[in-house]
Order: structure tokens, then C-alpha cells, then sequence
């Protein structure tokens, strides 16, 4: 667990009885009348709103938000990394309950519930007299909604979780069973965000944008009813999003990952970084302050940066991904697209051999470093587009967005396709967000093949070619689930939770894991030193193998979830009752 600067709310709770069992000494029993007690500090709106501060600081944690999420990024198909790194362990799923960002990402959300807690048991006690407006409710329903959030990140990372209501006084209270998903989801999630749906602005102003609105729990909700299967449900629900026009894709997709257009018009829940504050402080460092006025930094940067320009390239895109994102064909009369021959969501994603335009301020003829199976390498949160290197002390002020309006519409396509098979609405929300891209739209596809469009995930190099399907339920769910989703939203923090949920995890390692095993096989006619390899991926020097180990020993019971860090095993005797 990462050193805490700012801990003074985690402790509020302990100094009320730290010192109840000792009277041995007379001083003891002096009260320090500067202390902050649970008696003294929950007395006013600006309190309250302190405190609600800390939760959103919770965000900034490495394994919620920042450069940890490179271990999860991993664990599915769009990412490979080498054996000397340590995200190996996850590539290769041979993690334990001892691990690094096991342990921390457990630890991490359990910080940042104690936090919502606390504010949501003392405003529930506070005088309604103390708040101005509306005040009292929006702010328990923004640590409602980021508790609601924090549990649905351990539900769906560990299985389940520890069900923690309230803030715990004994070390009894502490100890409590493992609840499921279900348990989890009806008992806090479902009830908090319906909390937080029905109290939370749809927009804040001013120093106050970021914080939490009615859009981030809407569309949180729809999530947790797609994640149960619910499709009707989620479905409605993503159309209330859709339908109250509050949000749009932005013109240039790339003003979702960088730090030039922030807070705008596709973001639905983002965590705020700051690259310029405490400068001399490691990204690793974690001081609390979510807003504009003391974001900290991220290591987001420079754990998906590339090596020979100031970061490590520990996680770099599988064959796979790199290979659906350079066919990401342009649609020529499409207007968003200004001159360009390659996809802007492949120029925003990853970096490739004679790409167009610059990388870390170099053109790209004069780009090194592509060698030794590595193709390609991650552009999607880093610094790439306007400094020359990855800054030292893993710093990095852009920030994260765990909601955006491109999933949303994904969401809904999937949701419609479940519920009723509705797979001509599911293209039309598909093919919007295909749109913002500047590719071929599946309906255009269509329209050109008699109702067929091709199977973009099948690996022309491989295959030779990428066979066309008729538009159904099937094949546009497959679509979905195996391009859309995986070339809009990688690196994002969603595609191993999606995959997990579909119940596709064996299918699609043991596809890829066949595609390496050709590409191994034919590496003599695929692979040319002298001129850098042979398109679509110039690969160089070796083949890659991201899924020797992970196809072989993916098993859904171990591997779907994260084992409950030992830790708690050890100290919560009730766990397992």
C-alpha cells in the first residue's frame, strides 16, 4: 500500500477511541481542544464538502485511474509485453493474492470507501439547517455515486467484495464475509446510484467541473444492468443518456486522451491530473487533491510510452490490435477526415512503422526502436503529441476518463442486440461512432456487398483475406465484440472486464495464439530485416509470443476475477463464513 500524505480523514474514526483503554497516565486523559474529533469537525456544509474532497483524491490512486492499469490492460487481447517486465505475470496469468496492484487496487478501493463512508453516515446525522439549497443531497449523492463506483470496480475485479456500509469502529466490524455480485450490486451499487441519478446536477460550473453529474450515475447504472443481463433495462437506460443531448463525440478523438481539451463534450466521468503542481514529486505520489486548484500527477504516461523516447515500453498492442486499427479503412467523402490516408482513431491509438504525422515531435521517418517483434507501440495517454519525451519522475497531467460517450453508445448497440436482437438499430449506433473515426461505416460496407461486411478482426495476414457476413444479430454482435469495442475503447480499462462477461476469453486466446503460431511457421516470408519487415505490421526479428502462455493456462475459476489478496485472507476471520 502506497505512503498516504493527506490522511487526516482516513483517521478521523481512530482518534475517537485510540486512547479509550488507557489511564495510566494523567495526561492522557487532556483533551487537545485544537484536535479535529468526529465531535468538532462534522458541523458545516464546508466541512462536509472537505471531506467529500478526499474521496474524489481516492480516484488518483495508480491502480484506480493512473499507470497501474497497464496490469489490467494486459490480462486481455489487446496487449503484449516482454519477459523481463513485470506485467508479464499478468500477460501470462500467473499472478497470486501476493501480487502487486492485487494488493494495491484492493487496498486502494477500500481507502477510498472508508472516505465515502464517512460522509455519508455524518450527513445523514448533520442538521439540515447547516446546508444551503440543494447542497446537503448532492453532496451524499456524489459519495454515493463514488462509492457505487469504487464497489463496482471490486466486484467486477475480485468477484465480488466485503460489504462495508458504514465506518467501522471495532476491529469486529472489520471482519466480515465475501459477498457476491449480485450481493454487492443490490445491497450498495444499485441503491446508491439510483440515490445519486435522482440528486446530481447534469452539469457543475466553474471551479466545480468534474464532480460527479447526473450523466456519470445514469450511465454507470446502465452499466451495472448490462453487466447483470438485464438488457432491456440497460437499454432504456443508455437512451436516457443518448436522448437528454448533453453529450457528443468530439470532433478530433484524440481530445480524449490528451490534456488540451479536458472536461469536454464526449466526457461523462473523468479523473482529474495535473502536470505543472508539486513538480518535483513522482507521479507515484499521492497527495489528495482531485481539482483544478492540486490535481497530482499520473504515471499513466510513461507506463504505456515508448522506450527510446523517455518512458518503458512495458505494454506494447498485440498483433491483433495493431493489425485492425492499420485496416481501420478511411472513408474518403467522409468530412471529418482532412486529407489524411490513415484512420484518426488508429493515429490517436498507436504508433506504426511510416505512420502519418509526428511521434514525440519526430517525423516518422525519423522514428527508431521498431525491433525484436515489437510492431508498434501505445500512443493512446501519453505526452506523444507535444513534448520530445516522457518527463522524469513518471509525471504525467492527463487525465483519465473512465466514461465517454463512444461507450455509451456501444453499450446501447449491445444492449438492443441482447434485448430483441435489434441488430439494424445496433449498426446505426455502431456506425456513429465509426463515423467520428473517419472509416467505412458498416452500413456502407453493406450497401456495397449486398448486405455483407467483412470480419475485420480475422488477420488478412494470416488468413489472406477477411471473409464477408450477412448483417444479423450474430455476426454484428460478433463485430461488437471482437472490433468496435476493442479499437475504440483499448487501453481504457474496460476490454478484460468485456470479455470476461461474454464468456470469450478461451475462444479468443486460442485464436490469437493460432495466428502466432502461423506467423512463427511462415516468419521466413514475413519477416525482412534488411527493410523492416513486410505490411501491414512490419514485424522485425522475431515473433512476439503474447498468448503462448495465456492460452494454455487460462482457467475461468482462477483467472476471471482477482484472488482476495492475502492480506485479507489473514485478518478477516469471517471471510469465507
Amino acid at each position: 500500500m502506497k505512503l498516504l500524505k493527506n490522511i487526516t480523514f482516513t483517521l478521523i474514526f481512530l482518534s475517537s477511541f485510540a486512547f479509550v483503554a488507557c489511564d495510566e497516565d494523567k495526561f492522557l486523559e487532556e483533551i487537545n481542544p485544537n484536535a479535529i474529533t468526529t465531535d468538532t469537525f462534522w458541523k458545516s456544509e464546508r466541512q462536509f464538502n472537505s471531506a467529500l474532497t478526499t474521496v474524489y483524491g481516492a480516484l488518483q490512486f495508480q491502480s484506480i485511474s493512473g499507470g497501474d492499469l497497464q496490469y489490467e490492460f494486459i490480462l486481455g487481447d489487446i496487449a503484449g509485453t516482454e519477459s523481463w517486465y513485470r506485467p508479464q505475470a499478468f500477460r501470462n496469468l500467473t499472478f497470486n493474492a501476493g501480487i502487486y496492484h492485487v494488493t494495491d487496487k484492493w487496498n486502494e478501493l477500500y481507502v477510498g470507501i472508508f472516505r465515502a463512508n464517512q460522509v455519508i453516515q455524518y450527513i445523514q446525522e448533520a442538521d439540515d439547517s447547516v446546508f444551503t439549497g440543494d447542497a446537503k443531497n448532492q453532496i451524499e449523492a456524489q459519495a454515493r455515486f463514488l462509492r457505487a463506483f469504487f464497489y463496482f470496480q471490486l466486484a467486477h475485479t475480485y468477484g465480488g467484495a466485503v460489504i462495508h456500509d458504514k465506518v467501522a469502529e471495532t476491529k469486529e466490524e472489520l471482519a466480515k464475509p465475501f459477498s457476491t455480485i449480485e450481493e454487492v450490486t443490490n445491497t450498495i451499487i444499485l441503491p446508491d446510484l439510483e440515490f445519486a441519478q435522482s440528486n446530481l446536477p447534469q452539469v457543475w460550473d466553474g471551479v466545480d467541473n468534474g464532480r460527479v453529474t447526473w450523466g456519470a450515475a445514469t450511465t454507470l447504472l446502465g452499466k451495472v444492468y448490462l453487466y447483470k443481463k438485464d438488457w432491456p433495462t440497460a437499454a432504456t437506460v443508455f437512451k436516457c443518456v443518448i436522448d437528454s443531448d448533453i453529450y457528443s463525440l468530439t470532433r478530433n478523438i484524440r481530445d480524449n486522451f490528451g490534456h488540451e481539451n479536458e472536461f469536454n463534450e464526449e466526457s461523462i466521468f473523468e479523473v482529474n491530473y495535473s502536470f505543472d503542481l508539486s513538480p518535483g514529486t513522482p507521479g507515484s505520489a499521492v497527495d489528495d487533491t482531485p481539482f483544478q486548484t492540486g490535481a497530482e500527477s499520473s504515471t499513466m504516461a510513461t507506463a504505456v510510452g515508448q522506450l527510446n523516447y523517455g518512458a518503458f515500453n512495458t505494454i506494447m498492442p498485440t498483433y491483433n490490435l495493431h493489425e485492425m486499427l492499420v485496416n481501420d479503412e478511411v472513408d474518403t467523402e467522409n468530412s471529418i477526415n482532412d486529407d489524411n490516408v490513415e484512420s484518426r482513431r488508429m493515429n490517436a491509438t498507436i504508433a506504426v512503422r511510416n505512420m502519418e504525422g509526428t511521434y514525440y515531435t519526430l517525423e516518422s521517418s525519423e522514428v527508431k526502436g521498431f525491433g525484436f517483434g515489437q510492431s508498434a507501440y501505445i500512443k493512446k495517454h501519453s505526452n506523444w503529441y507535444h513534448l520530445s519525451a516522457e518527463p522524469a519522475l513518471s509525471r504525467s497531467g492527463i487525465n483519465f476518463r473512465h466514461m465517454r460517450y463512444a461507450d455509451v453508445l456501444l453499450m446501447y448497440a449491445e444492449a438492443v442486440l441482447m434485448a430483441n436482437s435489434d441488430y439494424e438499430t445496433a449498426i446505426k449506433y455502431i456506425d456513429i461512432v465509426r463515423s467520428r473515426a473517419g472509416v467505412i461505416t458498416l452500413q456502407q460496407y453493406m450497401d456495397n456487398n449486398a448486405g455483407m461486411f467483412p470480419q475485420l478482426h480475422v488477420s488478412k495476414q494470416v488468413h489472406g483475406t477477411q471473409p464477408m457476413v450477412a448483417a444479423n444479430a450474430e455476426t454484428v454482435l460478433t463485430h461488437l465484440q471482437r472490433v468496435e469495442r476493442v479499437v475504440e475503447l483499448c487501453f481504457e480499462g474496460h476490454r478484460w472486464k468485456d470479455l470476461v462477461r461474454w464468456g470469450i476469453v478461451q475462444e479468443v486466446f486460442d485464436e490469437l495464439r493460432a495466428d502466432e503460431i502461423w506467423r512463427e511457421e511462415n516468419k521466413e516470408t514475413i519477416l525482412n530485416v534488411g527493410s523492416g519487415g513486410v505490411a501491414p505490421l512490419d514485424i522485425v526479428e522475431r515473433i512476439r509470443p503474447d498468448f503462448v502462455q495465456s492460452s494454455a493456462n487460462y482457467n475461468p475459476a482462477q483467472h476471471n476475477y482477482f484472488p482476495i489478496p492475502n492480506q485479507e485472507v489473514q485478518t478477516n476471520d469471517n471471510l469465507f463464513n
